[in-house]
């Protein structure tokens, strides 16, 4: 019988309320990947399966190995991730569609689970804040972004990302780490 909600929490020093955060999350991600937002897990955070783990608490690197094996462990649960109760106030999750060719500039709907192109298929990691929302897919060496409805898609060349990070305020700058330290999106070009 697999653990519970609540013996998964106890076993990485977590409330059971924050485990059904990330459960519920990971439910909306499909078991691969949670975007959450609870105190005891560093505030805002993303996590993915291939080792993205990304936390408010940026310089708490206990916290952020604990809240991984969390999400690691109600990931690889048994069966279906544990269903959480209710949802928890303030948690994030975000997911859209877009349909059509990755060249250029799109519009597109967001409808259904994807809003990036088709032939890029599923990403390794993704996120969303505010109007923004990112995707990435090391295999064809490509980052989509969506910004208000527009969907643009970028060659990451030799970059291996391995996380994002989005300035808050009037400009919503996105930059992303890679083995040779932080890019700007600004830097890629676009496909």
């Amino acid at each position: 019988m697999p653990d519970n909600i609540d013996t998964i929490a106890a076993r990485h020093g977590f409330s059971p309320a924050a485990a059904r955060v990330v459960a519920d999350a990971l439910r909306h991600g499909g078991g691969r990947m949670a975007q959450f937002n609870h105190p005891e897990l560093g505030g805002m955070g993303q996590w993915s399966q291939g080792g993205m783990i990304m936390i408010g608490d940026m310089a708490n690197n206990d916290l952020k190995a604990r809240v991984d094996a969390l999400c690691k462990d109600l990931a690889g649960a048994t069966g279906p991730v544990p269903a959480a109760a209710e949802q928890q106030p303030g948690q994030t999750s975000h997911q859209g569609s877009h349909q059509g060719s990755h060249q250029g500039s799109h519009q597109g709907s967001h409808q259904g689970n994807h809003w990036w192109p088709q032939d890029l298929g599923s990403p390794s990691s993704s996120g969303a804040q505010n109007d923004m929302r990112y995707a990435c897919f090391p295999d064809k060496r490509r980052l989509a972004v969506m910004q208000g409805g527009t969907v643009c898609v970028y060659d990451t060349g030799e970059h291996r990302i391995t996380g994002f990070s989005q300035q808050q305020g009037g400009s919503q700058a996105l930059r992303f780490t890679s083995q040779d330290g932080t890019v700007r999106l600004e830097d890629l070009k676009p496909v």
